[in-house]
C-alpha cells in the first residue's frame, strides 16, 4: 500500500487532477510552466464586449452550424461508413472530418458556460456515429475508404489524416474536461495506438504531419492519459527525420513546416496555419521537456513573427497562393489573406509561450488577435464567417459568408469564443494572473489549496476603469499579477483607495504582493486615448498611412459612415483632434472615432495616373472610424484600416 501511494506521488499532477478541474491546457505537472491556466467552468463572464461574444456563439453560431454540417453531408460522411446511409456519396472536402471534431469542442466548452443536456445528448449521439465508423484497427477517416482505402498515409503531405486525428483527440479531451465521459476520447487513443503500433523510425512505416496539429494534440494526450508514448509521438513528428524516406521536396518542407527537424527552422515560411500549429505543437513539446533547442527556435520564430509577419490586427498570413506567409514587411491591406484560423493558431502559439515565461508580450500579441483578426471573424450575428480578414476591402468583396466548403474558421472561432473564460486568468505558486479585461468572476482556488473568488467589473474596451475585488477565504500572503498592456502608456493602479507601491509600466505584469484578506480592491484606470500607428517604413504598402488604436481595438474606415468621399480619397490631419464618442445603436453599441480630415478637390479615380505633381488632399472632410472587427456587418462596403496622413 505505501508503495502504490509513493508511486501515486511520482506521477505528474495530470493523473491526480479530477476532470473537472483540468483547463484548456493541463499543465499542472508540466515542468517548464510557469503559469497554469483555470478551467474554463470556473469563470463566468458578466455581461459585457466578450460576453456578447460568447452568447451569440452559443445561443447561434454552434447550432446553425451544427445544421450546416448535417446539410452539407459532414454527418452523413461518417453515418455511411456505419450502413445508414449507404446510398450516400461521400461530400466535401478530404479534410471535413476534422470540421465536425471542431465543432463538437466547440460545444463541449459551451457546456461548461451554459449547462444544456439537450446539446449534450446531441453531442453524445454524434460521438456514437462517429465512433460506429472506426475501424477494428482504431483507424477513422471518412475519405480513404472503399476505392480510397490503398491511398492511407500515401499523401502524407496533402492527406489531413493526421489533421482530422488532432482535432478528433482535443474534441474528445474537451468533452471529457466537461463531463467525465471518454468515449470519444478513447475512440481517439484507438487510433493513436494505431499509429504507435505500425509507424514510426524503420523499420516501421514513415509518419508525416502535412499539416501540423496532431503534435499539440498528442501533448495535451499526453497531460490527460500520463502516457509518454503520445509525447514521444509529438517528438518523432517534430524531429523531421522521414525526409528521404517520404522523398519530400524543398518546396514540400516549407510549405507544411514539416519534414526536416523543427530545431532547424529560423523563419515562419509556407502555409501560416501550418506553421503555427507546427509552432505550437513545438512549444508545448519545449513546455514538457525543457529542451533548450527547442526554446532557441520558439523564440527565433516569434521574433520573426512579431518584427515583420504579423498584420497591426494580429492577422496572419500575407499571400492567397498558399494562403502563406510572405517576405518580412510584406503586409498588403486588400491583398492580406489573413485566415480566420491562422490568427487562431497565433493566439494559441502564444498562449504557450505566455505559460511558459509570464512574459506580458506573449498575451499582448494574443489580445491583439482575439480583439481585432479573431474578433472579426465572426458577424454580429453569429451566422456570417470571415475565411479572409483583408485590411481594405471595396464594395464588390464578398467576405463575409454563412458557410464554406472549407468549413474550418467556423468551428475554429466557435471553439474560441466558448471558451474565452479559460484564457482570462492563470494561477502560479506564486499567486493569481489577470490576463485580459472584462466582465467576469472567477470561482477557484489558489495553489496552496486555498479558495479564492475574484470579481472583475470594467467598461472594456471602450473605458479604461477596471475594479477587481479579491474574496480568499482566509487572509493570506500571495502575489496578484496584473497585466499592463503595450497600449496603456498612463496606467495609475489603486490597492484598497491607495497608491499600488510600484509604478506599472506597460506590456508588463505589476507584480503585487502583500496579505490578501476578503473583500480587498484593485482599481485600474487603464490608459485608452486614440492613438496614431506608424507602420514600419519598409511596409512599403504602409508608407506615409497610419492606422487609428483605441484602447485593444483596431480601427478603419468603412463607406457605411462616410458618404462625404470615398475612404480611399481620405487623409488624416494630424492637426486636428481624434475625438471618442460611444455610439450605443451602432453594431450593439460601439466607441467610433470622429476626425476632420482632408479629401481631394475631385476624386482621385477622376484624376489622370500618372502626373508630374503629387495630388494634395486640402479639402475638409468629416470622417468616422468604427472598430476593425466590424467591417462588412452592416453588408460588403468600402473599408480601410491604413490612410495617408498630410
Amino acid at each position: 500500500m505505501r508503495a502504490a501511494v509513493l508511486l501515486l506521488a511520482l506521477l505528474p499532477a495530470a493523473a491526480q487532477t479530477p476532470w473537472r478541474d483540468q483547463g484548456l491546457l493541463e499543465l499542472k505537472a508540466t515542468p517548464q510552466a510557469r503559469l497554469h491556466p483555470v478551467p474554463v467552468r470556473a469563470v463566468t463572464l458578466q455581461p459585457g464586449f466578450l460576453k456578447s461574444r460568447q452568447d451569440v456563439t452559443i445561443g447561434k453560431s454552434i447550432p446553425t452550424l451544427l445544421t450546416l454540417l448535417e446539410e452539407h453531408g459532414t454527418v452523413d460522411n461518417f453515418r455511411r461508413l456505419a450502413g445508414n446511409s449507404s446510398n450516400t456519396p461521400r461530400r466535401g472536402p478530404l479534410y471535413t472530418d476534422s470540421d465536425l471534431y471542431k465543432w463538437i469542442e466547440g460545444a463541449a466548452w459551451s457546456l461548461n458556460v451554459q449547462p444544456d443536456p439537450k446539446l449534450e445528448a446531441t453531442i453524445d449521439k454524434l460521438t456514437d456515429v462517429i465512433l460506429a465508423a472506426q475501424e477494428t484497427s482504431g483507424y477513422l477517416n471518412t475519405w480513404f475508404v472503399e476505392d480510397k482505402a490503398k491511398l492511407r498515409f500515401q499523401q502524407m503531405v496533402t492527406g489531413h489524416e493526421l489533421y482530422c486525428l488532432g482535432h478528433m483527440m482535443q474534441a474528445g479531451i474537451a468533452y471529457y474536461r466537461t463531463t467525465g465521459k471518454r468515449k470519444l476520447l478513447d475512440g481517439s487513443i484507438r487510433f493513436a495506438d494505431y499509429l504507435l503500433r505500425d509507424f514510426g523510425p524503420a523499420p516501421k512505416q514513415p509518419l508525416l504531419t502535412g499539416h501540423p496539429e496532431l503534435e499539440l494534440a498528442l501533448a495535451e494526450l499526453y497531460r490527460t492519459t500520463v502516457d509518454r508514448r503520445y509525447l514521444n509521438l509529438a517528438a518523432y513528428l517534430l524531429s523531421g527525420v522521414e525526409r528521404e524516406r517520404l522523398k519530400l521536396r524543398d518546396r514540400d518542407i516549407a510549405y507544411i513546416f514539416s519534414g526536416i527537424p523543427f530545431t532547424t527552422r529560423t523563419q515562419f515560411e509556407g502555409h501560416a496555419v501550418r506553421a503555427l500549429y507546427a509552432a505550437t505543437g513545438a512549444a508545448d513539446y519545449w513546455l514538457e521537456t525543457g529542451d533548450p533547442a527547442y526554446r532557441r527556435t520558439l523564440d527565433l520564430l516569434w521574433n520573426d513573427l512579431v518584427s515583420g509577419k504579423m498584420f497591426v490586427t494580429g492577422g496572419v498570413g500575407s499571400r492567397a497562393s498558399g494562403e502563406a506567409f510572405g517576405e518580412p514587411w510584406e503586409l498588403p491591406n486588400r491583398q492580406a489573406y489573413t485566415e480566420s484560423c491562422a490568427a487562431i493558431a497565433g493566439f494559441l502559439f502564444n498562449q504557450r509561450m505566455l505559460a511558459g515565461s509570464g512574459d506580458a508580450k506573449y498575451a499582448d500579441a494574443m489580445e491583439r488577435a482575439l480583439y481585432n483578426g479573431i474578433n472579426s471573424g465572426m458577424s454580429s450575428s453569429g451566422t456570417l464567417y470571415c475565411y479572409r480578414n483583408p485590411l481594405a476591402t471595396t464594395e464588390k468583396d464578398r467576405i463575409r459568408n454563412p458557410w464554406y466548403d472549407t468549413c474550418c474558421c467556423p468551428p475554429n472561432l466557435q471553439r474560441t469564443f466558448a471558451a474565452l473564460g479559460g484564457y482570462f486568468y492563470s494561477t502560479s505558486k506564486e499567486g493569481l494572473w489577470v490576463n485580459f479585461y472584462d466582465n467576469s468572476t472567477l470561482d477557484w482556488r489558489l495553489e496552496s489549496g486555498t479558495p479564492l473568488k475574484a470579481t472583475l467589473t470594467t467598461g472594456q474596451p471602450w473605458k479604461g476603469d477596471v475594479r477587481i475585488t479579491l474574496s480568499p477565504s482566509k487572509q493570506e500572503e500571495f502575489t496578484l499579477f496584473l497585466r499592463i498592456p503595450s497600449w496603456s502608456l498612463g496606467t495609475q493602479v489603486l490597492v484598497n483607495g491607495a497608491p499600488a507601491p510600484e509604478s506599472p509600466s506597460p506590456n508588463t505584469y505589476l507584480a503585487l504582493r502583500r496579505a490578501w484578506k476578503p473583500g480587498d480592491t484593485v482599481s485600474l484606470t487603464l490608459d485608452v486615448a486614440s492613438r496614431i500607428i506608424h507602420a514600419n517604413p519598409r511596409v512599403a504598402e504602409d508608407y506615409g498611412k497610419v492606422a487609428l488604436q483605441r484602447g485593444p481595438i483596431v480601427y478603419a474606415l468603412e463607406q457605411h459612415d462616410n458618404p462625404g468621399a470615398s475612404v480611399f480619397d481620405v487623409a488624416i490631419d494630424p492637426r486636428t483632434p481624434i475625438v471618442a464618442e460611444f455610439a450605443p445603436d451602432l453594431l450593439g453599441g460601439v466607441t467610433v472615432l470622429k476626425h476632420q480630415g482632408l479629401t481631394y478637390s475631385s476624386p482621385l479615380d477622376q484624376q489622370p495616373l500618372y502626373t508630374f505633381s503629387q495630388p494634395k488632399a486640402s479639402k475638409p472632410v468629416s470622417i468616422t472610424f468604427v472598430p476593425y472587427y466590424t467591417f462588412h456587418d452592416r453588408g460588403p462596403a468600402s473599408m480601410t484600416v491604413w490612410v495617408p496622413v498630410q
